[in-house]
């Protein structure tokens, strides 16, 4: 099993997501003798995953049923452990197009986290790139290192434990990105513009405070950055609804029509929205945002070194 190349069967040792519906599932390491727990009964990991193909649907002993789903950096991004504030889909798939990603590249990224963004940036530049990943924090970085080793990425990144504001990256002039998501930017960009490639290189500063976004973007300036932007990405969903509306009286130049193209007896208007003008009321689909939605997660800033 990895996270960048699929295996059709379930192996012992790997980490596979069970998917109780798409508002629960949870991640489970695969191990032989071993059981899981879930609302639906037992499921065992001998008998019920060794050996069964990813996508399987697995019948508890209570007699419910899950799936059993492949890892992906989007499933894994739901459901893995938080260590720290994590990105998500949304944030990552703008970031991912803006840094101009792609197999080969070389991306410089500090702070490593919980390891949501580190997931996705992997399975971009696979198979022939590489991360550069720096964590200020040991343990953050230990157990990063062994969750990759355990998703089977860990020849595709590298993992480093020290200050990027103070000691940067570990690398010069090779990487086609960085990305910052650390408390001061500003501070770190003198080591970006040392990591990023001679010319033409992309810069992203993920800051939750516009006046974090402030000084980066002076920072970014100072050290000759060009294209500098901000974005901020809100996701905003809709649901689709039939509504009902009144229809307006609108005199008797409208009760004529009515009478003579809308007839009531007429079968062939009986599908139509004017179909039942005689009730005073007319039906069609259409979209309404939802009352609450995701707000303000952080500005993501770009630039291009030059």
């Amino acid at each position: 099993m990895s996270f960048v190349e699929y295996g059709d069967t379930i192996k012992d040792g790997d980490t596979a997501i069970v998917f109780l519906g798409h508002e629960s599932m949870f991640p489970v390491k695969v191990q032989h003798g071993t059981v899981t727990q879930t609302k639906y009964g037992v499921i065992r990991h001998s008998t019920d995953l060794i050996g069964k193909k990813y996508g399987s649907k697995v019948t508890c002993s209570k007699g419910g049923w899950v799936f059993i789903l492949h890892p992906t950096p989007e499933l894994w991004t739901m459901n893995l452990p938080h260590r720290t504030q994590i990105l998500y889909s949304t944030d990552i798939s703008i970031i991912t197009m803006m840094l101009e990603l792609k197999p080969g590249s070389i991306v410089c990224e500090s702070g490593t986290g919980s390891g949501s963004l580190s997931h996705a940036l992997i399975r971009t530049v696979a198979p022939t790139g590489h991360l550069y990943t720096v964590e200020f924090h040991q343990q953050r970085a230990e157990k990063a290192r062994e969750e990759f080793r355990e998703h089977g990425v860990e020849h595709l990144v590298t993992v480093t434990n020290q200050d990027v504001c103070k000691n940067g990256f570990g690398v010069s002039n090779i990487a086609d990105a960085v990305f910052l998501d650390i408390p001061s930017p500003w501070e770190a960009i003198g080591h970006a513009k040392s990591a990023l490639k001679a010319e033409g290189g992309r810069i992203c500063s993920f800051s939750p405070c516009i006046e974090q976004v402030q000084r980066t973007c002076l920072a970014m300036e100072e050290y000759g950055f060009t294209e500098i932007n901000t974005l901020e990405i809100l996701l905003r969903v809709y649901n689709v609804r039939t509504i009902s509306l009144q229809i307006p009286d609108l005199g008797k130049a409208a009760e004529d029509n009515s009478s003579t193209g809308f007839d009531s007896s007429n079968t062939s208007n009986q599908g139509s929205p004017c179909a039942n003008l005689q009730q005073g009321t007319v039906q069609f689909k259409s979209g309404v945002p939802l009352r609450e939605m995701v707000g303000h997660t952080g500005y993501l800033t770009f630039a291009t070194k030059s």
